[in-house]
């Protein structure tokens, strides 16, 4: 009896350990910092603007716990880019919150419990807070990589962040896209079963900081 217990322990300790190093050991793209609001970039009298094409732009969403991971989309509403002499200088986009996605659940109730639960003031919060936005603030070339900065408002809080993307300028058509990059939910008040701030909650239960958002946004010239 002594020995099974031994080796309930050992198994146990196993399984624990190796849960531990898969989050240890999870990628995490692009991670930047939440830094204070920036100017956001003028346009320009004669820049060109490009207009969003709503039916095809999104922001995709990764989310994890030591479970596994989900992902999503939110579709976003309206933006524009700006470009002065074939350079990306300004953009703004919105986020309308009230349309997340889940793309993994294939239960239709296990789904809509996730987005419900996504929606409530546990995160989003989206009967008060019903869209997001990000606004270009800087874009530079940096090591080969366009690099854009822009303030990211989630929950009415705006915070500056920063990464990479890929924009091409096709005739009258903009393709932005950018690399997947992660951000800190807690900066933007997203605090539900953190491990920052519910420090004594089962290590099976907390939900991982980091989001990670790939956008992708196509316009058409004006």
């Amino acid at each position: 009896m002594k020995m099974l217990k031994q080796n309930q322990i050992i198994k146990l300790t196993a399984i624990l350990f190796i849960g531990l190093s898969v989050v240890a050991c999870k990628e995490v793209k692009n991670k930047t910092e939440a830094t204070e609001a920036e100017e956001v970039s003028k346009v320009k009298e004669e820049a060109v603007r490009y207009m969003a094409d709503t039916e095809v732009s999104t922001l995709a969403w990764k989310g994890s716990k030591l479970a596994g991971p989900h992902h999503g989309t939110i579709n976003i509403s309206e933006g524009y880019f700006a470009f002065d002499n074939g350079k990306l200088s300004s953009g703004n986009f919105i986020i309308d919150m009230k349309t997340i996605k889940d793309l993994d659940l294939e239960d239709a109730d296990y789904n809509a419990k996730l987005v419900g639960h996504l929606s409530s003031p546990d995160f989003f919060d989206v009967e008060n807070n019903p869209s997001s936005a990000f606004a270009i603030t800087n874009v530079e070339e940096k090591d080969g990589k366009t690099m854009v900065k822009g303030n990211l408002t989630i929950k009415n809080i705006k915070k500056n962040i920063e990464f990479p993307a890929t924009v091409s300028l096709n005739g009258n058509e903009v393709l932005f896209k950018s690399e997947p990059f992660t951000i800190d939910r807690t900066d933007w008040d997203i605090k539900f079963k953190s491990g920052k701030f519910f420090e004594d909650l089962a290590k099976d239960k907390l939900i991982d900081d980091n989001i990670e958002f790939v956008v992708e946004v196509k316009a058409t010239k004006s």
